[in-house]
């Protein structure tokens, strides 16, 4: 049965409202990305100049600090799952839990034990939907990260792999992320956080660069036990903010395409809404003409 003028005007009426809404987050996302561009790349001078600290210490102390030192035969894995507060951002958050869930399977088929640690409320909803344990988890801020909250997750990793495994503690730590290449590409990337491998996986030092030769004091370890935590911190942070700009961009996306969406079924709903109209007109005049013949054959039966 042919829809209604009534049904019609709503239906459209609803539609367009909709693209009102769909357009105004496409704008706002895109007026939030280019800051959040602005903060990843600013964070990049830092984590650079950090990782060749880290290296040069690492290099010339000769010190097995226990954040760089190899468990042997590694029994339980973190993965630290970064995914976005807030949905209409595509199949982002998505992407990100099926990458998790790839290398959860690549830790089970090593024998080695599952601790996840979220970030973002979508991964939390979807291990509390499936009824799984969850180490801790963090949320609310996954578009526009802060260094305070980047902190607090690198406490709670470091806390975790430094106790024993047999006291609850892990034997290494995993991030999945979403690395944002440009507006149209966004890569989920795996990176291994801990043992700490001392390698910006961004822009690797050159094969002649010179790395700074430090005179450690008091010394070398005490240098490490402050150096290191900041550098999971700003590694943590960093991916962080790497996958809110990540998140931004998919949300623009996702919402122009609503909107075009919304704009093409607006066009089928004029159209319907014309014809409808048209068919109505028409059945009218057919009815008034048909009136008037009526009318006519019989004043001409009563003479």
């Amino acid at each position: 049965m042919p829809a209604s003028l009534r049904e019609l005007r709503d239906r459209k009426a609803s539609v367009s409202t909709i693209k009102k809404l769909t357009r105004a987050m496409e704008l706002i996302a895109a007026s939030r990305i280019v800051k959040a561009q602005q903060r990843a790349q600013a964070a990049g001078p830092y984590a650079r100049e950090l990782t060749r600290a880290v290296s040069a210490v690492a290099t010339f102390s000769n010190v097995d600090h226990p954040l760089t030192t190899e468990k042997e035969n590694p029994r339980r894995a973190a993965v630290l799952l970064i995914t976005s507060d807030r949905g209409q951002a595509g199949a982002y958050s998505a992407n990100v839990i099926r990458e998790g869930e790839r290398l959860n399977q690549l830790l089970r088929e090593d024998e080695k034990e599952i601790v996840p640690y979220l970030s973002g409320r979508k991964g939390i909803a979807y291990y509390t939907f499936r009824q799984r344990e969850v180490a801790q988890s963090w949320s609310g801020d996954s578009d526009s990260p802060n260094f305070a909250r980047a902190r607090e997750i690198a406490d709670a990793l470091i806390e975790a792999f430094l106790t024993p495994t047999e006291e609850g503690g892990v034997d290494e730590i995993h991030i999945v992320f979403t690395r944002f290449v440009s507006m149209l590409t966004q890569r989920t990337d795996v990176i291994r956080l801990l043992p700490l491998e001392v390698i910006e996986g961004e822009e690797p030092p050159a094969a002649d660069e010179v790395l700074p030769l430090y005179e450690f004091e008091p010394s070398a370890e005490e240098v490490l036990d402050g150096l290191l935590p900041k550098y999971v911190a700003s590694r943590i942070h960093y991916c962080m903010l790497q996958a809110a700009a990540s998140e931004l961009a998919n949300r623009q996306r996702a919402m122009k395409s609503a909107t075009d969406n919304a704009q093409d079924l607006i066009e089928k709903l004029t159209r319907d809404l014309n014809q409808a109209r048209q068919a109505q007109i028409t059945q009218e005049i057919s009815e008034i003409v048909g009136g008037a013949s009526a009318l006519a054959d019989a004043n001409a039966g009563s003479e």
